[in-house]
């Protein structure tokens, strides 16, 4: 096991120890004792499995009450793979990070609370997504950021990509900012 710190803080890169010959292959993708040792996340309360036909586009996801992380791999099919950091007083706010995964590479990705997830199903078949997360899903709890957001650039490798209705709507970065800030609870008056 290859652990990444990647540029955004807190973000890791999980690569396995893939063992295959001509019948296929293995691959331990959690074992409590290893990930302790390493320093990764173990307190996982539920598992989530996902299937998406090629040229889908789903996100980006985030759940802030609880704040959700996440433990994102595939096990069939390649994604590329995107998080965004929405953590207020991060210095690496509004900042993407990608990657590929899949079902042979070997590759995790730990994404802590705070960041939206999304990605694009690639090549022609499709792709499951299994991960694992620390608190469980509140569908009252959950936002996303615009996937197309011109503002983050995001380079997604499809073309005509299939997205939910849904995620059309999601709002800007910028957008998503100003109705957080409108939302914060304002400091009381000192009356000393």
């Amino acid at each position: 096991m290859k652990i990444t710190r990647l540029d955004i803080d807190g973000l890791l890169l999980i690569e396995l120890d893939v063992h295959g010959d001509e019948r296929g292959f293995f691959v331990e993708r959690f074992n409590l004792q290893r990930f302790r040792a390493e320093g990764l996340p173990t307190d996982f309360v539920q598992d989530n499995h996902s299937r998406s036909r090629p040229g889908v586009v789903r996100g980006l996801h985030y759940q802030h009450t609880p704040a959700q992380g996440k433990l994102v791999g595939v096990t069939r099919g390649r994604i590329f793979d995107v998080v965004l950091d929405i953590r207020p007083n991060s210095p690496t706010y509004g900042q993407t990070w990608s990657t590929e995964l899949s079902d042979m590479n070997g590759r995790l990705l730990w994404i802590p609370p705070g960041f939206a997830h999304g990605f694009a199903v690639l090549g022609d078949t499709p792709a499951d997504l299994f991960y694992k997360v620390d608190v469980p899903y509140n569908p009252d709890g959950e936002d996303g950021i615009l996937w197309n957001d011109p503002a983050l650039a995001i380079a997604w490798p499809v073309e005509n990509p299939i997205v939910s209705a849904r995620d059309q709507t999601m709002r800007t970065l910028a957008t998503h900012e100003r109705v957080r800030r409108a939302m914060a609870p304002t400091d009381p008056p000192d009356t000393r």
